[in-house]
């Protein structure tokens, strides 16, 4: 049986392929390959093999190898009928790349012993043409799982919170779903901490979000922080006292403003040098998301701007620790001075 899982929604694929290997005694039948490392030769003759001592043999595929510059099909079907390669290019394990590797599965998938169960997780959507989804569709299974938006991110949420024996409230769910968006993987370690904290049965509200995930906390500082980019000193102290009125310690505040701050001034640094987001992310070693966020605001400030706001934090932060200042005061006055 061959299994195909691709889409974008890598934690949903990666449950899925917990649950389809949970479901087989394959015993010491197991194999793993990474798509861009596989020898298909490898891979195919392996599926081949029968099992020891169990029914079954698994085979997990995961991934497939990169694209290479210059691939097309047509030079996949030179390497196919026996063309030599081209001179002063060296052969690879994966010659003929991509397409290559996914041609050469796709037809032995149609021959696989029955005793073989292997499964491709695909961290990508394939398109309607590709060979392995054809041969997907008529000789095994296939499992496309897309990022949840809107609505359906908050269905997900309902769901899972009911599938750990939880129920969750309206506003909790639309919290979460603002602000840690379809981060699905981080959505479900949040909603078992929550759950673990309100125990079988229980729902979680607002407050118990608001409360406990330092995720959502962080979101709602960087919405202070855009909001202080943006010059809306109103909207910065509004948020302002929300955190503080629950319970968010002063210090620990100025502490994420001050690391936003120190993350702002980075990849404006980065960006300047021609980075993306995604590069930027790996660069500094981030969350994507964070880096796409702080590349938004970095347009609002130019260099020092953002050098006398990270004073300015430290000040202030200094000022608290020798108690000079009451925290509202010290904070009221950090938002009206800020980045000035």
């Amino acid at each position: 049986m061959f299994y195909l899982l691709h889409g974008e929604d890598e934690f949903t694929s990666r449950e899925r392929l917990k649950q389809l290997r949970s479901q087989g005694d394959f015993g010491f039948n197991q194999d793993v390959y990474t798509g861009n490392d596989a020898d298909i030769k490898t891979v195919i003759m392996t599926s081949e093999t029968l099992p020891f001592l169990s029914e079954q043999r698994l085979i997990v595929i995961d991934g497939l190898p990169k694209k290479k510059r210059g691939e097309s099909a047509a030079s996949v079907e030179d390497t196919n009928k026996g063309g030599k390669a081209k001179k002063g290019r060296k052969s690879s394990k994966n010659a003929a790349g991509r397409a290559g590797f996914e041609k050469a599965l796709a037809e032995h998938v149609a021959t696989m012993q029955d005793s073989t169960v292997m499964i491709l997780l695909v961290e990508e959507a394939l398109d309607s043409n590709n060979a392995l989804l054809k041969a997907a569709e008529k000789h095994g299974k296939v499992f496309q799982s897309m990022l949840p938006k809107g609505a359906a991110l908050e269905k997900w949420i309902t769901g899972r919170a009911k599938g750990i024996g939880v129920k969750i409230a309206p506003e909790a769910i639309s919290l979460l779903a603002n602000f840690i968006g379809n981060n699905l993987r981080l959505l479900a370690n949040e909603l078992d901490k929550l759950a673990m904290y309100v125990g079988v049965g229980g729902t979680i509200t607002v407050n118990d979000v608001r409360q406990l995930s330092a995720q959502v906390q962080e979101a709602r500082i960087f919405d202070l922080t855009d909001a202080l980019a943006q010059r809306n000193r109103k909207q910065a102290l509004n948020i302002l006292h929300d955190l503080l009125a629950d319970g968010e310690p002063p210090l620990k505040l100025i502490s994420t403003i001050t690391s936003q701050v120190r993350t702002l001034l980075l990849v404006k640094e980065q960006a300047q040098r021609g980075m993306r987001g995604g590069q930027i992310a790996s660069a500094l070693g981030i969350a994507p998301f964070i880096a796409d966020k702080a590349l938004r605001q970095v347009g609002n400030f130019n260099a020092p701007q953002l050098e006398n706001a990270y004073r300015q934090l430290l000040s202030t932060d200094a000022a608290l620790k020798r108690s000079r200042l009451t925290p509202e005061m010290a904070l009221d006055l950090l938002v009206v001075n800020f980045g000035l």
